[in-house]
C-alpha cells in the first residue's frame, strides 16, 4: 500500500522559508516515479508546483515557484522535499505529496494536471504579509 505523509508546513512571514517533507512508503523510488507537489489555496482548484523523477533526478516547476521552490529526494529515505524560499502570500494554500510511475514524457506533463495516482493528505502553509 502507498502512504504519503506531509510534514514542514506552518506559518511564515513573506520572505522566509519552509522546507516540505514526504515520506513515502509502499515502493521504491528505483522504480521510476514522478514525485510531485501540488497545492491548493483557499477556494481554488488544485495546481502543480512541482516534480522530480525518482530516478534521473530531472526537475521541473510552475513557472510562478521557478528560482524560489527546490524540489528534492532522498531515495535511501523514501522522502521527496519541498524547499520554499521567499514565500510570498500568494503561495498560502494547502500542499499536498503525490506520485504517480513515470510512463513517458517530460515531467511538465505530471504538474499540469491533477491525476496522480497517490495523494497525501495534504499539510497547510500560511504566508502573512
Amino acid at each position: 500500500e502507498v502512504q504519503l505523509v506531509e510534514s514542514g508546513g506552518g506559518s511564515v512571514q513573506a520572505g522566509g522559508s519552509l522546507r516540505l517533507s514526504c515520506v513515502a512508503s509502499g515502493f521504491s523510488f528505483d522504480d521510476n516515479y514522478a514525485l510531485g507537489w501540488f497545492r491548493q489555496a483557499p477556494g481554488k482548484e488544485r495546481e502543480g508546483v512541482s516534480c522530480i523523477s525518482s530516478t534521473d533526478g530531472s526537475t521541473y516547476y510552475k513557472d510562478s515557484v521557478k528560482g524560489r521552490f527546490t524540489v528534492s529526494s532522498d531515495n535511501a529515505k523514501n522522502t521527496i522535499y519541498l524547499q520554499m524560499n521567499s514565500l510570498r502570500p500568494e503561495d498560502t494554500a494547502v500542499y499536498y505529496c503525490a506520485v504517480n510511475k513515470w510512463v513517458s514524457g517530460s515531467g511538465v506533463a505530471y504538474i499540469e494536471g491533477d491525476d496522480m495516482e497517490y495523494w497525501g493528505k495534504g499539510i497547510p502553509v500560511t504566508v502573512s504579509s
